[in-house]
Order: C-alpha cells, then sequence, then structure tokens
C-alpha cells in the first residue's frame, strides 16, 4: 500500500500531470493533497477551481485499492519522481509523469538513444535499425523504444544481442503484452533493461495513448533516430516532441521510390541528421565515435559444414528463413537446428519476421 495516495490522486478528474506536481510540491506528499480543505487548496498555484472542487468531491479510495492489488499480483514496482532511480531527463517536460510502472531495472541517469520507425519495416530498414542498436550498445549507449512491431522490436533486440541495455516504453499497462508476440522480447528486456508505463494496470493498447507514449521514448534519450517512416507515421510525432523537447533528430534514408521512406526523408530535408552508421549519432551526440578495436568482431568459432554453409550465405547479407532453405542444400529441420546453434555461438542474430543477420 506504499502508493496508495500517489494511485489516488491521479484518480482525480481534471488532476493531470501538470496539477499533480503543484499539488505535490505545495502539499510535499500526495496524501497531504487529497485531505486537503479548500481553503488550503485555493493557496495552490496554478490549480484551476475546477481541479479543486474535483479533488474535494472525487472518492479516490476504490482506484486506489485496486491499483495497490494489481501492483502486488504482478512482478512490476512504481518509481516516483522522488526517487533517484527517476529519469533525471523526464524532469525538463513540462508534464513527466509522477510515477512509472517498471520492469527490470530503471536507471536514474543513463546515456540513452531512440530508435524508432515503421510497424511494416522492410527488410533493410529491420537489419539497419538491429545493426545500429548493437552497435550504440556496444558503446554503453541504452537503447530506447516503443515495443511496436517492426523497426521498434529490431532495436530492442538488436541492443540485448549486443550486449547492451534497452528499455522499452509501452503505450499500455505495465501488465499487458502487446503486441501479443513479443512476449519472449517482454522477458529478455525485464532482464537486460527495462519496461515502464505511466499507464495504470491492465489499461488496453488504445490509439490514444501511443502519442503520449512517444512523448517519453524521446524525454528519455539524448537523440531520437527515425527508421523507415510514411508520411502519417507516429515515428515523426516522437520528432517533433524530441524537437520541442530539445533532442536531437536523426533519420536513415530510404529509398526514394517506397512510401515507407516519404516521412523519413522529409525529416532530411527539414534539417534532421542523416545517419549512415552509429559514428554520425556518436560524434554529434559528443559521444567517443567507435574506432576499429571498439567494433563487436565475430567470435572465435569453428563451424560445421552445415554452420559454415548458411554463415557464408547470411554475410552477403540479412536473409529469411525460407530463402536459407531454399539456397542451401539443408533440410528444413536441418536449417532450424544449424540456425538455433549459430544464435547460441552468437554468429547471428535473430531478426523480427524470422529473418536472421550475422551478428
Amino acid at each position: 500500500m506504499e502508493y496508495y495516495y500517489w494511485f489516488g490522486l491521479k484518480s482525480v478528474p481534471l488532476v493531470g500531470n501538470v496539477s499533480y506536481l503543484r499539488l505535490l510540491a505545495h502539499f510535499g506528499t500526495p496524501e497531504r493533497a487529497l485531505k486537503a480543505t479548500a481553503q488550503e487548496l485555493s493557496a495552490v498555484k496554478g490549480l484551476s477551481r475546477a481541479a479543486a472542487a474535483s479533488l474535494l468531491s472525487h472518492d479516490y479510495r476504490p482506484f486506489a485499492e485496486s491499483e495497490c492489488q494489481k501492483l502486488a499480483a504482478s512482478s512490476a514496482r512504481v518509481v516516483d519522481l522522488l526517487s533517484d532511480r527517476y529519469p533525471r531527463l523526464l524532469m525538463e517536460i513540462p508534464d513527466p509523469p509522477p510515477y512509472l510502472y517498471v520492469l527490470g531495472e530503471l536507471h536514474g541517469s543513463e546515456t540513452a538513444v531512440a530508435i524508432v520507425g515503421s510497424r511494416r519495416a522492410s527488410q533493410y530498414g529491420l537489419c539497419t535499425a538491429t545493426r545500429l542498436a548493437r552497435d550504440l550498445a556496444a558503446r554503453g549507449v541504452t537503447v530506447v523504444s516503443g515495443m511496436a512491431r517492426g523497426i521498434d522490436t529490431a532495436a530492442h533486440w538488436g541492443a540485448l544481442k549486443g550486449g547492451g541495455r534497452s528499455v522499452a516504453v509501452l503505450g499500455c499497462g505495465i501488465d499487458v503484452v502487446y503486441p501479443p508476440e513479443n512476449d519472449k522480447l517482454r522477458d529478455a528486456l525485464a532482464q537486460g533493461g527495462a519496461l515502464i508505463s505511466e499507464f495504470p494496470m491492465a489499461t488496453g493498447p488504445l490509439a490514444e495513448n501511443f502519442p503520449r507514449r512517444n512523448r517519453i521514448i524521446s524525454a528519455l534519450s539524448r537523440g531520437v533516430v527515425v527508421v523507415e517512416a510514411g508520411e502519417h507515421s507516429g515515428s515523426l510525432i516522437t520528432a517533433r516532441f524530441a524537437l520541442e523537447q530539445g533532442r536531437e533528430v536523426f533519420a536513415v534514408p530510404g529509398n526514394v521510390t517506397l512510401s515507407g521512406s516519404r516521412g523519413v526523408n522529409g525529416l532530411i530535408k527539414e534539417g534532421a541528421k542523416l545517419v549512415e552508421g552509429v559514428e554520425d549519432i556518436l560524434e554529434e551526440l559528443g559521444i567517443e565515435p567507435l574506432t576499429p578495436s571498439g567494433l563487436r568482431e565475430p567470435p572465435g568459432f569453428s563451424l560445421t559444414p552445415q554452420e559454415a554453409e548458411l554463415y557464408v550465405l547470411l554475410c552477403q547479407g540479412p536473409l529469411h528463413i525460407d530463402d536459407l532453405i531454399v539456397q542451401s542444400a539443408l533440410t528444413v529441420s536441418e536449417v532450424s537446428a544449424t540456425l538455433l546453434r549459430l544464435e547460441l555461438k552468437g554468429a547471428i542474430v535473430r531478426l523480427p519476421g524470422d529473418h536472421f543477420s550475422v551478428g
């Protein structure tokens, strides 16, 4: 019941994040704010009369009790803005969440870069996002994204496969698995990074949640990299938030003949930093660029003839498992087993949609 009153204050109609922070600054604790008299509330600078009246009339107890029970039944915990684990960069935006639901380990200050993009990404986009995330992770940079299908998923996996950290900002409750096929990614992030949400437990992935989610993605990061985005992509919303928040915006150029590249190429026309490799990001942010000795080298592994056959094919570029079956002389079961062994050796990485690439 530690956060009973924190939950209670958040449930009051007309008390948004900004009003919540004003009340917290004035009273010191959510409990004192909830138990304040009309006269005491009138002294809170910037609090509207309507919000004050809502505080006096609203019964916050049912929601607070329910939320405490749901939290206790989950593996998540709460990090409030008074905690040293609350991300300091979030305090720079006008409406930071008063608290976050967290799975995994959330650090209060870490160098982070966001990678976002299309849910319907091409093989080129998936491979590029994976490579950039892997190389950022190799430099100790945390990769932030939104755990959506496509580019987001590739970025998270790339960072984790690169031995680094990744943080997923959810557009649903922390206890909701969305998209459902990312259940393994969710477990991996809880072990090798964090998942965070500002939405109450059991909140579904409603469309209106994702723009709010996007402002958190950009706020947590020193820069936002957009990999593939159409003209109306939600990734462009993240880029706009980044500009408003004083963050750097980067864009990976796309094929000019594809509609999925119009948004990202438009960002470049508007002045976004063009990204061909991770050095472009590191240099702009003042992080020491990768040197040849800092690059992730292929592990010193020995290969069986079957493994070598698939590895050589993947050295030419990422391939779908079906293409590997067609291009190799192996059966379906042999390809599946060989790919698994190569993954365990760290020689290759699995991309979304059953694509594979050299690690």
